[in-house]
């Protein structure tokens, strides 16, 4: 089954804790945990690689951060959904919020934070 949606995503990990009875363990507390945790595995797959290696990754590589990836996304998903935060939403409201915040003129190829560049 393929989903191409966050929605369609969404009611299939709410299908799948429900017909397992794990939804009583997927508090808002549980989940950031677990999300912090998949985020440290991730970070694991890159802690000693050059900029160049962590460009190019083999095959066996890339399939494995994609697994922590998407562990990823499924905690970040169950979080919302557990939240009623809207994702995509909240995405472009970031989004429209840092394009005031990191004004192209001030910011453009400069990878400092905000309160760095402000006068």
């Amino acid at each position: 089954m393929t989903t191409d949606s966050l929605e369609a995503l969404n009611a299939r990990l709410l299908r799948f804790a429900r017909e397992r009875d794990w939804e009583q363990f997927h508090s808002p507390k549980n989940l950031v945990m677990a999300l912090a945790g998949e985020c440290g595995e991730l970070i694991e797959h890159f802690q000693w690689l050059t900029e160049a290696q962590s460009s190019a990754l083999s095959p066996d590589q890339r399939h494995a951060v994609a697994a922590e990836m998407a562990d990823i996304l499924i905690y970040l998903i169950r979080l919302s959904e557990r939240l009623g935060v809207d994702l995509i939403a909240a995405a472009n409201d970031k989004i429209a919020r840092n394009e005031v915040r990191y004004p192209v003129e001030k910011t453009r190829g400069d990878a400092r934070r905000a309160e760095e560049y402000l006068d």
